[in-house]
């Protein structure tokens, strides 16, 4: 054993090595920075509002804010309203892609869906018409109508709700049949994005069996326990620590968080991956899925929305604990120096250009 490593028992007895790059703080201290953060992110809600384009999901009250965090070796940390159920809408592209992936193959997938962030909206369908022939990643609306496509013939709904409650442990997962009517009301832009489909030879299911197949999956009531507990899965390589259960590939596991990082956050993922670094799903419910790889899965719901569609207060309080808590990405405790004194970089950076 090296030594920067270590060896800890979890809740189950089993003996885990871990390095201590990738330790977290001790839970008392971890608890406290993440209370102060809450503080300081609920002053971010004003500034933020619920999806009301959805008409259920405009009832939902702007002032909530929860999270859970779900450390593979130590207990969990929940603060908030962690327990209170919302529906996961974008989220659940997570586990259509992960199940895509596993089901149909990763030559399949991205035949009908490319890799690249797109610069657009979650729900544009511009630069599809017009310079595109396939969805840029299966992380934006049409890019998972695409991936229902290619599910629709080998999985049931039932199927994902099921799978969706083992990999979530939370067998109270269901379809919130008030947002799924609300939804499949003013669907228009994804309607239209699903014909599109169609007409590029992408979707060849039918499309309005698709569009409720992915309706649908927006619709499930999770909560931001729900949601650490499958980040946490993803943290671990696609494995349920406590129980050895593997949910999904390890290469599989690796697509999903390499995509969340670029594309998870819409057209604002450049600049949460740069404040962040922890790669995040959002959803216009007010859910975050992030993945501090090989540390922590958390879960974080915040219905007050910035103009991207992410959680306002769930984007700055994930900012205020990212490299306090050691989740940022790119974390390293011997690399985590920086100066503020900005005339010294200056000075550094002529000194450079001379040579």
């Amino acid at each position: 054993m090296s030594e920067k490593q270590e060896t800890k028992k979890n809740d189950s007895g089993k003996q885990l090595t871990v390095e201590k790059h990738y330790e977290l703080q001790e839970q008392s201290k971890a608890t406290e920075i993440i209370k102060k953060a809450m503080d300081l992110a609920r002053e971010e809600i004003p500034k933020g509002k619920v999806a009301t384009y959805i008409p259920e999901l405009g009832k939902a009250d702007p002032h909530q804010l929860g999270i859970v965090m779900n450390p593979l070796i130590g207990e969990k940390i929940c603060l908030g309203d962690y327990d209170v159920r919302f529906t996961m809408q974008s989220v659940s592209k997570v586990i259509m892609l992960i199940v895509a992936l596993e089901v149909c193959g990763l030559k399949a997938v991205f035949r009908k869906v490319g890799m690249e962030p797109s610069g657009e909206a979650f729900d544009s369908l511009v630069e599809l018409d017009v310079n595109n022939s396939k969805p840029y990643n299966p992380l934006i609306n049409s890019g998972a109508l695409a991936v229902c496509g290619l599910l629709l013939p080998e999985v049931s709904f039932q199927d994902m709700v099921r799978y969706t409650r083992n990999v979530c442990a939370d067998p109270d997962i269901e379809l919130n049949n008030d947002v799924f009517d609300s939804e499949m009301k003013t669907c228009s832009r994804n309607r239209s994005i699903a014909y599109l489909l169609e007409s590029k030879g992408i979707i060849t299911t039918d499309v309005e069996d698709t569009l409720r197949f992915y309706t649908k999956m927006c619709s499930m009531n999770v909560t931001a326990e729900s949601l650490a507990n499958l980040a946490v899965i993803l943290a671990n390589d696609g494995v349920d620590e406590e129980t050895g259960r593997r949910f999904m590939s390890s290469r599989t596991a690796r697509i999903v968080k390499t995509l969340m990082l670029t594309c998870g956050m819409y057209d604002g993922s450049g600049a949460f991956a740069i404040k962040v670094g922890i790669p995040t799903k959002s959803g216009v419910g007010g859910g975050l899925l992030s993945v501090s790889d090989k540390r922590a899965g958390l879960g974080v719901f915040g219905p007050a929305l910035d103009p991207q569609g992410n959680s306002i207060a769930g984007c700055k309080l994930l900012r205020e604990i990212s490299n306090e808590l050691r989740l940022n990405l790119f974390y390293d405790p011997e690399w985590n120096t920086e100066t503020e004194d900005e005339n010294a970089m200056i000075r550094n950076i002529r000194d450079t250009q001379a040579i």
